[in-house]
């Protein structure tokens, strides 16, 4: 198998990271960039590796993981978040794609859990992210929330088996990501010059509702659909709301 090099950004993940590392102590290489955890984090990680890095100056999620990238070693890459879990499957799967494939990155299906229940419909399936690849073929865009993996040469192949990802184990999880989300959201629309109102966050958390529930088919997810369609347009609503007020918090 050809070298492989894990990556990883935390802070404050002390409830998922051992699970996390379990699932990928197989890889020749775990990387940590961790920001100022004040919980157990780093005594956790250190079980499982000894490449640690601490940085503190926080400038999102795309230039941490960048920088994690650039302390990787191996010939391919898996960037993996600290709520993820790669099966035994995905892993023989993972295996053999690097060994004898021709392509230079890999997407997989994301399967995700929301408050105990795996959901299968409400535009979270299929989830394609793209996750493995050669690390000099692609980074990570630097966007300050939902970076992505741009391939810079070669093709992607599909994977087929899942990675799982425990997104939110708690309603009050839901509601922690929801303000932090909500709030880097409304940053990143203000910095690209757009602005809102009142009845642009009740039409777009409306909205929000209605796709989720209604045209991806979160009614079949039973009670968590319902309750993820409303997660889902509170914080579309507080997104509009928190742009809407930060050009006057910024005078």
């Amino acid at each position: 198998m050809s070298p492989l090099s894990v990556i990883i950004i935390t802070k404050n993940e002390e409830a998922h990271i051992s699970d996390c590392l379990a699932t990928i102590a197989w890889c020749n290489e775990i990387i940590v960039v961790d920001c100022g955890s004040t919980d157990n984090t780093i005594a956790l990680c250190q079980k499982y590796t000894n490449k640690i890095f601490i940085e503190n100056d926080w400038q999102g999620f795309g230039v941490q993981k960048n920088s994690a990238l650039a302390k990787a070693t191996g010939e391919w890459v898996l960037s993996i978040d600290a709520d993820e879990r790669v099966t035994t499957a995905l892993q023989q799967e993972i295996k053999h794609a690097i060994t004898h494939s021709i392509y230079t990155a890999f997407r997989m299906p994301r399967q995700s859990c929301y408050c105990g229940r795996w959901i299968k419909h409400s535009g979270w399936t299929p989830d394609y992210v793209t996750r493995l690849f050669r690390r000099d073929c692609a980074h990570f865009s630097n966007d300050f929330i939902h970076e992505k993996v741009q391939v810079l040469q070669g093709d992607i192949g599909t994977l087929k088996r899942p990675l799982r990802h425990y997104s939110f184990n708690s309603l009050e999880e839901v509601l922690e990501k929801i303000n932090s989300y909500s709030s880097a959201n409304a940053h990143k629309h203000f910095e690209q010059g757009k602005k809102s109102s009142l009845s642009k966050a009740i039409f777009h958390g409306l909205w929000s509702f209605v796709r989720t529930y209604v045209l991806r088919a979160g009614f079949l997810d039973g009670r968590e659909g319902f309750m993820l369609a409303v997660s889902n347009a509170e914080g579309t609503y507080y997104r509009y709301l928190k742009l809407m007020y930060l050009p006057k918090n910024r005078r």
